[in-house]
């Protein structure tokens, strides 16, 4: 049984046949970078995001969650350098006025002025400069500097900003940390390569703040845990990468930065990061806001600025990395000995956005009257799809690229035995299971 490379071509057409991603605005010709989740999508998505706060969340005593505003006090901002340093350099071709990153168009070593532009391949170039990426509002009915606003373009602050609050509230005590789910947004100057580089986009992040002297081991702890987050959701670690920032590239916030980079069709790229960030947010924030980010503890008295271990997961590059893991396509050889090409995503069952496909072999009733109440009791615990259309063995395939892990085929021997045949997706082996016990089977399956 052969296999082939995935590409994202193949990943692309993948996802919006079979309702994981689509174009947005697509009738209107879309919009820059754009994505919608479909059908499939937002499962996939909602389970990722579920088993990240499960992992990390519920199963820990020393974690809580929050939702905070996407818009906050522009003072925030201010106070955090976003507004002064979160910028990219930006330059422009003076022939077709096409504008890129600087650092996208270079690598260290060679000549901006020799590099020819990926739009019109001209070598004509403006003087770098630099480009803010958040995103600017208004708040009011006024659209004046009094009433500027940004929409966040990270989920941290608001932990840091929050941190008097949740330990008042919490009575957590240093190491704990906070988490949280939601979106951000920036102005990226060249979004691309499908959802991994959007300008708005979700993130799961954590904050973890630990006494100063045991910033090491955290670290070490939390680099561990990340890549047991990776095995829970099935990325290929085979295709992972550990890049140990350098000094002079390390933000300004960060005495020690490691990325965790995959292997992408389009190259090796930031996956996740992981980030220590000292006592700079909660110092920073205490200095601009006056309030007091001081942590005693109870059991010493002791008085300190906590130090922070950052672990930073991007939900949509969590999810591009998951079906490229996913993605197998393989020449099979049929029961009539012709070859044939299958394409599955072996999904982790956990994840999976369907996880039961219920699929009776003919639309006639004798046998609907059993699947329909069959899928509807199997729904109440598990995603399930119920598909009565086509033959059975293309329906079969179908349920293999969307990465369904069991299909359940309600026969004419059912009429008799009160038995169904449940097919495996990653083995294609079919078993003959009593229709009173299929719950507990998928019980100890999914």
């Amino acid at each position: 049984m052969a296999e082939q490379d995935v590409t994202m071509e193949k990943i692309v057409n993948l996802a919006k046949t079979r309702g994981f991603v689509f174009p947005g605005s697509d009738i209107y010709g879309g919009l820059a970078n754009s994505w919608d989740y479909g059908p499939l999508g937002v499962e996939l998505k909602n389970n990722i995001k579920q088993t990240w706060w499960k992992m990390f969340v519920q199963e820990r005593l020393d974690m809580v969650g929050i939702d905070a505003a996407l818009i906050m006090n522009p003072k925030v901002w201010e106070a955090s350098g976003h507004v002064a340093t979160f910028s990219d350099p930006l330059v422009e071709c003076k022939k077709c006025h096409e504008r890129f990153r600087t650092d996208h168009l270079v690598t260290p070593g060679t000549d901006l002025a020799k590099t020819p532009c990926p739009s019109c391949k001209a070598t004509d170039w403006s003087e770098p400069a630099s480009f803010n990426l958040m995103m600017k509002t208004w708040l009011g009915p006024k659209e004046d500097a009094t009433a500027v606003a940004y929409f966040r373009p990270e989920t941290a602050q608001a932990m840091f900003v929050d941190f008097p609050n949740v330990i008042t509230a919490s009575r957590k005590r240093v190491p704990f940390g906070m988490a949280q789910i939601g979106k951000a947004f920036r102005n990226e100057i060249t979004p691309g390569n499908f959802i991994f580089r959007t300008r708005e986009f979700e993130q799961m992040e954590i904050e973890y703040f630990v006494h100063p002297s045991q910033w090491e081991v955290s670290f070490e702890a939390w680099l561990e845990n990340m890549y047991g987050f990776m095995d829970r959701v099935g990325i290929d670690r085979s295709k992972t990468h550990n890049l140990e920032v350098e000094k002079d590239e390390l933000a300004h916030y960060s005495k020690r930065t490691v990325d965790i980079e995959f292997d992408y069709p389009f190259g090796r790229k930031e996956l996740y990061g992981l980030a220590y960030r000292t006592d700079f947010d909660l110092s920073t924030h205490a200095k601009h806001s006056g309030e007091n980010m001081i942590y005693t503890d109870p059991m010493t008295n002791e008085k300190y600025v906590p130090h922070v271990i950052e672990p930073s997961f991007g939900v949509d590059r969590t999810l591009l990395a998951v079906l490229l893991s996913a993605y197998h396509e393989e020449t099979v050889t049929t029961g009539s000995g012709e070859e044939d090409t299958r394409v599955v995503l072996r999904f982790k069952k956990e994840i999976a956005p369907i996880k039961i496909a219920i699929l009776p072999l003919s639309k006639k009733e004798e046998l609907s009257s059993i699947a329909q109440p069959l899928a509807e009791r199997l729904a109440k615990k598990w995603r399930v799809d119920y598909d009565e259309t086509q033959s059975i063995g293309k329906r079969y395939r179908r349920q293999d690229e969307i990465g369904t892990p069991y299909c359940v085929t309600v026969d004419f021997d059912t009429l008799n035995d009160q038995a169904v045949t449940v097919r495996d997706r990653d083995t294609m082996e079919q078993v003959r299971i009593p229709l009173l016990e299929l719950e507990s089977y998928f019980a100890q399956n999914l």
